[in-house]
């Protein structure tokens, strides 16, 4: 397919992540058994991705949950570090950047957002992102997708959308863009894509 520009989710596209890593490693830190409520984690994580809470707020909750009463510096760092880059699909954006514009879009609270920021330089080659927190939209919400025709300049039916959540990538080619689920456990990808930029 020939394409003018490509939009990257983050999230097991870009980074890798697992949330059950900060989970046990809180849960062994402060000597907790079973792990704290999911649907509370899950539902004050979702209230701070989309804005809706404070970073104050957030932390009150999660660490209430983890039965924390250390320094929330120190409960930060463990939430935090739950990344690593997904070198094949950073190289894969780099090129792309090289030919055409690239963007981002991503279900981000304000935590992750800086620590991945100030973490991995990849996100140097973006021209311009939506952020949840930041928008107070999240995917597969087809707002995001209007908001990005008009946020990035791009035509829509010339711009691939990489997620690899097959709901995201339907919202995003009923809106018109190209969308193509990313699976790591393909190895063929993105190869298997024929991306063309010219």
């Amino acid at each position: 397919m020939k394409v003018e520009a490509a939009i990257f989710d983050i999230g097991n596209v870009l980074l890798l992540f697992d949330y059950m890593k900060a989970a046990n490693r809180l849960a062994r830190k402060n000597g907790l058994g079973p792990l704290p409520d999911r649907t509370i984690i899950t539902a004050a994580s979702h209230a701070f991705e989309l804005g809706r809470s404070t970073r104050a707020q957030f932390l009150s909750v999660v660490r209430r949950e983890f039965h924390d009463t250390g320094e929330e510096e120190e409960f930060v760092a463990i939430w935090e570090d739950i990344f690593e880059e997904n070198t094949r699909m950073t190289a894969f954006a780099r090129d792309l950047s090289k030919r055409i514009p690239v963007f981002m879009i991503s279900n981000i609270g304000e935590i992750h957002h800086r620590y991945i920021f100030r973490k991995f330089d990849v996100f140097s080659i973006f021209r311009d992102r939506i952020f949840s927190y930041l928008d107070g939209l999240m995917k597969p919400d087809p707002a995001v997708f209007e908001l990005a025709k008009s946020r990035f300049g791009v035509k829509p039916a010339a711009t691939v959308y990489i997620d690899d959540i097959q709901e995201n990538c339907a919202a995003a080619s009923a809106a018109g863009f190209l969308g193509l689920h990313y699976d790591q456990r393909r190895q063929d990808l993105p190869q298997a894509w024929e991306i063309q930029t010219a």
